[in-house]
């Protein structure tokens, strides 16, 4: 429970600043108009800012998660931790919803592009960066657990950030997105990828009980060293019967050599 309400942040502020985004664009708000002058402002198409867009293209970004699903799928069978597939499951779920939010939101909206693509309509919210975001932040997510070191996971979130950042700047200089359509996604991503951290994270919690587990049952408790079936309580046993037994030998062969016996 205080893992959901400390993560409530990060589920409602980004639901209510995409709630209101969506609502400008619908309504042609004043947000609009800042957006426009912002656009104009970093809008530079060249080669570099195209090569970053395409980092945000399914053809890229979906087999980077594929290969992060493979490895988790190797990783937890052997691991002994109840459903082991579960967080993998839902990665590969949850990517296949963004295309099932993010196109009828962009036939609703209908937003036309920037001047600096063909006109059209369908720009709002922007699918490169969604498509970037979930499928780089889910494989984050799913790899973070099985790293050791905190230098590591550290790395591997840096990289993950600098890709979608990277995407996001490539789309708005390159003019194919407006700065709103970006920023949008990445307040729909947060709120998806929240919900698949909390899988993730009760899948880790799960494996890390699972190996303490194991590494008692190796190591063995200090009970069940001295405990009823173990040998130095047998060998005790057997020294205290000894003498009882040798005393009951000499009482029998007192009793048959003294002075009533026949």
């Amino acid at each position: 429970m205080s893992t959901v309400v400390r993560r409530a942040p990060l589920l409602a502020l980004p639901a209510v600043l995409f709630t209101l985004f969506t609502w400008q664009v619908v309504a042609h708000g004043p947000l609009l108009r800042l957006d426009a002058r912002l656009s104009r402002a970093l809008v530079h198409p060249d080669r570099f800012s195209e090569i970053l867009s395409d980092l945000g293209n399914g053809q890229v970004a979906v087999p980077v998660l594929l290969l992060a699903i493979g490895y988790v799928l190797w990783r937890g069978r052997g691991s002994g931790v109840p459903r082991w597939w579960l967080p993998p499951l839902a990665a590969f779920v949850l990517m296949a919803l963004v295309p099932a939010i993010v196109v009828p939101l962009k036939e609703w909206t209908a937003r036309p592009g920037t001047p600096a693509v063909p006109p059209a309509v369908g720009y709002f919210p922007s699918g490169h960066t969604a498509t970037a975001a979930v499928a780089y932040g889910s494989a984050t997510l799913l790899l973070l657990p099985w790293l050791r070191s905190g230098a590591a996971r550290r790395s591997l979130v840096g990289v993950c950030t600098a890709l979608v950042l990277g995407v996001s700047y490539g789309l708005v200089r390159r003019g194919y997105h407006w700065p709103l359509d970006v920023v949008a996604s990445w307040c729909l991503c947060t709120v998806l990828l929240t919900a698949l951290s909390q899988v993730t994270t009760r899948s880790a919690i799960s494996r890390s009980a699972v190996s303490g587990n194991t590494c008692r049952s190796s190591s063995g408790t200090p009970g069940s060293v001295s405990g009823p079936g173990s040998p130095t309580v047998s060998s005790d046993r057997a020294v205290r019967d000894r003498p009882h037994g040798a005393r009951t030998s000499r009482g029998s062969s007192s009793s048959s050599d003294g002075p009533g016996s026949s």
